[in-house]
């Protein structure tokens, strides 16, 4: 959701959370603290309630140390440990307190051990260390508990293949008794107080496993695969691992700007590799009318799905089949994540007006569904029900997001009745519900539905934290002042705030309010990248640059809260040397991280991982060159693709190249073009958006050309000039509203060609050189 008035800037204020929840009154009567507690105690001792009041323990934030029962499991080493209560009035049973008591327990080693703790993302919630370190070899095996083999074959054919993709080791599966230098899973963990998403991973003389269910079991292969990203000899030592929050994750605003399905594909793995397992694809959405003439009919909108009741609704310029939603679905399964498809109504809802225009609000604008044409729930059903209904629905998950948020205020109990319908309507076909929070926005008295129902709160002007509580909704926190992206907006974040996050936010915060730890209406919290600027320009390589990082910081706080092991500096460093996991590439990295020059091609002679077709060698500017005949002819390289921050230099001779479009450099992401269109110039090309430098190459001559780029554009320099730079640049729409223009490239290398003339001289750095630099070439 996005908010365009009133928009918050610097840092939010963070409220003490003692007893606040659900009074605003910081007069809280005197409860005693609990007692010490000793090594050995089973059970916490809850305080006496203050005459008058009755004192409800209602959980912990570290359920597997202190359960809802109180029950005590002693941690690996000391922990410190929130339990909330309520205090509740016996005299009037709406006047309620939340208490915080952090007790300290006993842990079951008197430290943590020799090794230091190992640094993963999300921290280790507990750690003892041993002394030594594991190896894994090629000869290692993966071996599973014969007891839940079955159960287990799935998570280990694919650590296999992850494993092989990380370390080159092409490791055997098996079942049985571990040996030295082998990898053991099982589910027959004895602690059960760990949960379904805890784990116990041991590494001494073999590594071992634990967990109860899968979603843990899976959870401790992505530390394995952390630790070996970093280091090959795994720190020997005992973790006992768990979530404080079980919702984790991230929203992506699909409807506005199309992602590919690779993309989704490639973000389930990548959220899961550090422990995200909650992906809210937005489906619909439209841009801002004032930006298209302020005409709806011209107002950009798309909805991504397949539709075969209405035709029309599927996006044109970008869309999912049904069966390439459901095998997503799948995959997020695979990888312990949830897919939550989002339709989003009443508002935001221009693709549905366009190919119904009868339920268009004439009064809010076509983006409002009329509330009071019955025809309205009609189609909202029909569309829901088409991936709900019959016996392989294509929304597979428990849960369903149905938008309901900014809706004209004027039409507060029409909003509520339509929400309240639709909740009942999709939990009429076995899901839970989520929504927008706007019920403080959208005041009123029809009822709308709490059971089975979770809250996206996102900006307490829209729907109070509090409030919501104390009308029963579970919520996540998805606060717009600390969690929207919004790329070259202007507003919001562009790359949010990484050291106020890890420093200050918790899932516990919602705009200005915190809640107490512990508190169990809290399920955990999300962060959105939103389009709202059509047309600028933004790729999907944009948006991964300004989400990647900021998942990194993100997931160390939805896995652990306020529990950071680290300084903040110390874990951006840190987290720099942990990347997407195995298979992935998306940032467009080459080399090591701290290496200037990646690659250089002389082309004097044929190379080893260089794949001519219909090309070959003649002479260049030093030696030999590659020489190419026309589109057909290209030469292949080991490399797809160098993302931010980059500099790529060659020296080229065209000659004879009459039609447009003359490719020299290709990926499936981009093209460099020798003639960009019918411009005759230098230019590229990217997801739609065409660009030119404004220079046409001369023809039978050589010239040097570098070409560097930063997540903030690009630049082109000519015999070791700049001839233009691609930085700054904005959309004028209206004498007011002007946008900044993204003219970012990803550099493609995957094929050089396709021109008729010559090559010579390819260099790649992995940074972007200075003016100087480049002069001196």
């Amino acid at each position: 959701m996005i908010r365009i008035k009133n928009i918050p800037v610097g840092i939010l204020l963070l409220l003490s959370a003692t007893a606040f929840a659900q009074k605003n009154n910081q007069n809280v009567p005197l409860v005693a603290e609990i007692g010490v507690i000793h090594s050995g105690d089973k059970k916490v001792v809850f305080p006496t309630a203050p005459a008058g009041y009755q004192l409800i323990y209602r959980g912990s934030d570290r359920s597997p140390v202190i359960d809802s029962m109180g029950t005590i499991t002693a941690p690996l080493v000391n922990a410190k440990v929130n339990l909330y209560f309520q205090l509740i009035s016996t005299a009037v049973d709406t006047l309620k307190y939340d208490v915080s008591k952090q007790v300290l327990i006993p842990g079951r080693f008197p430290d943590k051990g020799i090794n230091p703790q190992p640094f993963v993302i999300s921290a280790l919630r507990e750690w003892h260390g041993g002394q030594g370190s594991f190896i894994l070899n090629s000869s290692s095996r993966i071996v599973l508990d014969p007891g839940s083999k079955n159960t287990l074959q799935k998570v280990a054919d694919l650590l296999k293949k992850e494993l092989k993709a990380q370390t080159g080791f092409n490791l055997n599966i098996t079942s049985g008794k571990p040996q030295k230098g082998d990898l053991y899973l099982s589910l027959g963990e004895k602690d059960r107080s760990i949960g379904d998403e805890g784990y116990y991973f041991r590494s001494d003389a073999y590594l071992s496993i634990s967990a109860l269910k899968y979603q843990g079991l899976f959870w401790g292969t992505r530390t394995l695969l952390q630790l070996l990203e970093q280091d090959k000899n795994i720190p020997k030592g005992v973790a006992r691992d768990y979530p404080e929050f079980k919702v984790r994750g991230f929203v992506l605003d699909a409807g506005r700007k199309f992602f590919s399905l690779q993309f989704l594909q490639d973000y389930v793995k990548l959220m899961s590799y550090y422990k995200m397992n909650d992906f809210q694809v937005h489906l619909n959405d439209n841009g801002f009318k004032k930006y298209f003439g302020d005409k709806w009919d011209n107002t950009y909108s798309a909805f991504r799905l397949e539709n075969s009741t209405y035709p029309g609704l599927t996006a044109k310029d970008g869309s999912y089949s049904k069966k390439e939603f459901i095998e997503l679905q799948q995959l997020a399964r695979d990888y312990d994540l949830r897919i939550i498809p989002e339709i989003d109504v009443p508002a935001h809802a221009l693709a549905f007006t366009k190919v119904v225009p009868e339920i268009g609000s004439k009064l809010y604008g076509m983006d409002h569904l009329d509330l009071k044409n019955p025809k309205t729930v009609e189609v909202v059903e029909n569309v829901f029900k088409e991936y709900l209904g019959g016996k392989h629905p294509v929304f597979t998950g428990n849960e369903v997001h149905i938008g309901t948020d900014e809706y004209a205020k004027k039409e507060a109990e029409a909003f509520r009745a339509f929400t309240d319908h639709m909740i009942k309507y999709v939990q009429g076909y076995g899901k839970e519900v989520r929504v927008w929070g706007a019920l403080t926005h959208a005041a009123g008295t029809t009822p709308v539905t709490v059971k089975n129902v979770t809250m996206n709160t996102w900006y307490n002007g829209y729907a109070q934290p509090v409030d919501m509580k104390k009308l029963g909704y579970k919520q996540i926190s998805t606060p717009d002042g600390w969690l929207y992206i919004v790329p070259a907006a202007g507003y919001y974040y562009d790359y949010l705030d990484y050291k106020n996050i890890y420093e200050k936010w918790s899932p516990l915060q919602i705009g200005e309010v915190r809640f107490p730890a512990g508190d169990p209406g809290i399920i955990g919290g999300s962060f959105a990248e939103w389009n709202d600027i059509v047309g600028n320009g933004i790729t999907e390589k944009d948006v991964h640059d300004r989400v990647f990082p900021a998942m990194q910081v993100v997931a160390e706080k939805m896995w652990g809260g306020d529990q950071t092991t680290n300084t903040f500096e110390v874990f951006d460093a840190k987290r720099k040397q942990i990347g997407e996991g195995p298979f992935l590439n998306m940032r467009g990295k080459i080399g090591k991280i701290k290496e200037a020059l990646v690659a250089s091609y002389s082309f004097d002679q044929p190379g080893k991982n260089i794949v001519l077709h219909q090309a070959g060698y003649s002479k260049g500017t030093k030696g030999k060159a590659l020489t190419f005949t026309g589109k057909n002819s290209f030469a292949e390289l080991p490399y797809k693709e160098i993302g931010y921050d980059y500099t790529v230099s060659f020296w080229i001779n065209p000659s004879g190249n009459a039609e447009d479009n003359v490719p020299v450099f290709k990926s499936p992401n981009s093209v460099v073009k020798l003639k960009q269109g019918n411009t005759g110039k230098l230019g590229f090309s990217r997801e739609g958006y065409d660009y030119d430098f404004d220079y046409a190459v001369p023809e039978n001559a050589w010239t040097h050309v570098v070409i560097s780029g930063t997540s903030k554009g690009t630049s082109l320099y000519i015999n070791g000039q700049l001839q233009k730079r691609l930085y700054d640049n904005w959309i004028q729409f209206t004498d007011k509203d002007k946008v900044r223009k993204v003219e970012t490239l990803f550099f493609p290398l995957q094929q050089v060609g396709g021109f008729k003339g010559k090559l010579d001289e390819l260099q790649i750095w992995n940074k972007v050189l200075t003016d100087q630099e480049i002069s001196s070439m």
